[in-house]
């Protein structure tokens, strides 16, 4: 009896952490979700600042949210594109270890710009401008580098299965339609199968009534086994 009732207690403390593990894991993926989501809407809310500034100013402000802008979304295009790519292409992990190096600089770069737009000294920000604008031209266009070469090798990869592809189609098509292929010619000195059918009957010298006998004599086509003119022979498996 004490042995029974320290097995049910030993399976209800197992219950019991099991419960507690998938708690604590449904709470984790709902917290992850809800992170995601808090950040996802804080990108779209910074991005549509920045259009604004870069729309609504006019100045220093206004070519600063323009840089931030250009910077944020040719990184995060390629991050997506580098991301997604590397789920069907391994060799793309080289690329995106590349990219996470080249954030770094990004971040870097998008946090002196956000610092600048608070400066309250204009001057001095629009004499730091050329030098930002070339540390932003210089990380999109690596950035847009990495994003189309990965792009293009993707798109290789399509054309040369879509040629393969093709050319099995052409190989089956031609399969089906073997009946298209021409005859081999015959050898010389034989008769071609056409010529054979087109040969007239020899008549049996011992037989009374040729003529007579042609036209009462037994049709070969009710001879047993014989089908008629309308049914079609069962098509061959092969298709050679």
């Amino acid at each position: 009896m004490e042995a029974v009732i320290l097995i049910l207690g030993l399976l209800v403390v197992a219950f019991m952490a099991l419960g507690v593990y998938a708690t604590v894991k449904v709470i984790g993926a709902a917290k992850r979700g809800v992170d995601r989501t808090l950040t996802q809407a804080r990108r779209t809310v910074e991005d549509t600042t920045l259009r604004a500034k870069s729309y609504g100013q006019l100045g220093v402000g206004s070519e600063l949210a323009q840089l931030r802008l250009s910077l944020r979304t040719s990184m995060r295009a390629t991050q997506e594109a580098l991301q997604t790519g590397v789920v069907e292409d391994a060799s793309l992990s080289e690329s995106l270890g590349l990219f996470e190096r080249l954030g770094v600089h990004g971040r870097e770069l998008d946090e002196d710009l956000k610092r600048l737009e608070r400066e309250p000294d204009r001057a001095t920000v629009a004499s730091l401008l050329p030098g930002l604008k070339e540390r932003t031209d210089r990380i999109t266009r690596a950035a847009e580098s990495l994003r189309w070469a990965a792009r293009d090798r993707a798109r290789q990869f399509a054309d040369d299965d879509l040629a393969a592809l093709n050319v099995q189609i052409d190989v089956e098509a031609g399969a089906l339609r073997h009946w298209t292929t021409e005859d081999p010619e015959p050898e010389p000195g034989t008769a071609r199968p056409a010529d054979r059918r087109q040969e007239p009957p020899v008549k049996d010298p011992g037989a009374d009534g040729g003529t007579a006998q042609a036209i009462a004599g037994a049709d070969p086509l009710r001879r047993a086994g014989a089908g008629y003119p309308w049914q079609k022979t069962a098509r061959p498996e092969t298709t050679n």
